[in-house]
């Protein structure tokens, strides 16, 4: 917390709020079939959770292994996770279409080892042009209209 803050909490330390958010996550290759004329729009595995909270700690979306049964995306690999409890391994999986607040992104995903609850990550948001308003407890999008955009391209000479 910054001087500035603490002289706003009163010089005490005020706890940030938690974001919220209703998401979306699907099989990104069944859409991709979908797009192909190979699959019904309504046979795509998906599953839509209200009520996550965005985990400012997670590096990958992370989901409950009752739904990636569900979405049953592709296994990348197996790795080694630090967790609240101790380390442990964990699947990553690819192709998973994240949609919130109307954006839609792909994303990897890791399997939560025992987790109930899916965990958006802030770097998952970002991909879909979205901060952290932590003080306000909300989501906020960046602008992606043809004037101002949160997309950037730097070209080298």
């Amino acid at each position: 917390m910054t001087v500035v803050e603490m002289a706003a909490a009163g010089g005490k330390p005020r706890e940030m709020g938690k974001v919220i958010a209703a998401i979306s996550v699907a099989n990104f290759g069944d859409e991709t079939l979908v797009a192909r004329g190979s699959l019904r729009a309504d046979q795509v595995r998906r599953v839509d959770l209200h009520d996550v909270l965005v985990d400012t700690g997670a590096t990958l979306l992370c989901l409950p292994r009752e739904i990636i049964d569900r979405l049953q995306p592709d296994i990348m690999r197996e790795v080694r996770v630090d967790t609240a409890v101790g380390e442990t391994t964990a699947r990553v999986f690819r192709g998973i279409s994240l949609t919130v607040e109307g954006r839609t992104a792909t994303v990897d995903c890791l399997e939560l080892p025992g987790g109930r609850h899916p965990l958006p990550s802030v770097f998952a948001l970002e991909a879909l042009g979205i901060e952290l308003d932590l003080r306000n407890e909300r989501l906020h999008l960046l602008p992606d209209d043809d004037e101002n955009t949160y997309l950037t391209i730097f070209h080298a000479r």
